[in-house]
């Protein structure tokens, strides 16, 4: 299995959180796709928590887009 740095697993997740809450306001459904994508990569990382919490923000983007908007 492929493993990433404990460093780049933080910047995924921290990028993908912030992506997830520009989602909000601009492009939805791209923004929460790329969330989802950049926590499902920095899951080969050590950090999992906050990968987990970019997956659920860019998940919550892409409903709302896409049933509420």
């Amino acid at each position: 299995m492929m493993e990433i740095s404990e460093q780049a697993g933080k910047w995924l997740g921290w990028i993908g959180i912030i992506v997830g809450v520009i989602g909000f306001f601009w492009q939805p459904v791209w923004m929460g796709i790329i969330a989802i994508v950049l926590g499902v990569i920095g899951l080969f990382s050590e950090q999992k928590t906050l990968n987990w919490v970019a997956i659920a923000i860019g998940a919550v983007v892409l409903i709302y887009a896409l049933f509420i908007k």
